[in-house]
């Protein structure tokens, strides 16, 4: 499987168009699954939903995803929530045009409520992809070994230490090589980092769990967990 998404990721068409007829199954699942209903290839949740599979693939990274299936449901999700907030929106404002042409204000005030309705939805729908995001990273961090447990006992106390860790994250996050080396052993890669950032082994090795943590966010599609340390980055 890997193999086939890696041709399809370098633009083998024949390929890429196997693989969405092969999943065209479990699509229509994800779909019904979010929309709460039975989705065939007639319906529009359908066409997001390849669209979104078709995403997926083309974002999928062997080795840092936990698998092609559970990584393309996370994008399917997204894709369909946006396409539900951009239709509820659409239908919102037809609907404020005709609550301007009412010389009463019941179709105003249902209009507010509305508007009230959906960012609720908006809200939830958040909170929603925020828990799935938390999911998918808890499972990426056990392939390393690491549980949020582990990462919140380690975690440096002091804002210079935390902020060392995070730079030598990006540092490997933006290294082709040092990346391709955490993610193939699983372990950071000492020796090149001993002689490109200005602090000790033993410093490195000390916040060696955060760093690996930070590392995989980084260069990750988890857009809400990111917000904790988008302020953190140099």
């Amino acid at each position: 499987m890997n193999e086939l998404v890696l041709k399809a990721k370098r633009g083998d068409k024949k390929v890429m168009n196997d693989l969405l007829i092969a999943f065209t199954p479990f699509m229509k699942k994800t779909a019904s699954f979010v929309c709460k209903r039975f989705v065939d290839e007639h319906d529009d949740e359908f066409s997001i939903a390849m669209s979104g599979f078709h995403e997926a693939v083309l974002q999928f990274s062997p080795g840092e995803n936990s698998s092609l299936t559970t990584f393309s449901h996370l994008i399917i999700k997204r894709r369909l929530f946006d396409h539900f907030r951009k239709e509820a929106t659409r239908n919102d404002a037809i609907h404020l045009v005709k609550a301007e042409d009412e010389t009463t204000g019941s179709d105003a005030q249902h209009y507010v409520f509305k508007q009230s309705s959906i960012a609720s939805y908006s809200r939830e729908q958040q909170a929603a992809e925020r828990r799935e995001e938390i999911m998918e990273y808890t499972k990426l961090l056990k392939d390393y070994g690491l549980s949020f447990h582990e990462l919140a006992m380690s975690s440096p106390k002091h804002a210079d230490s935390r902020k060392t860790a995070i730079h030598i994250a990006q540092i490997i996050a933006e290294t082709p090589e040092f990346y391709t080396y955490l993610m193939a052993n699983k372990r950071l890669p000492m020796k090149e980092l001993e002689t490109t950032v200005e602090v000790s082994r033993k410093t490195i090795e000390r916040h060696r769990r955060h760093i690996i943590a930070v590392t995989l966010l980084l260069n990750s599609q988890f857009v809400y967990i990111k917000e904790y340390i988008k302020g953190e980055l140099i």
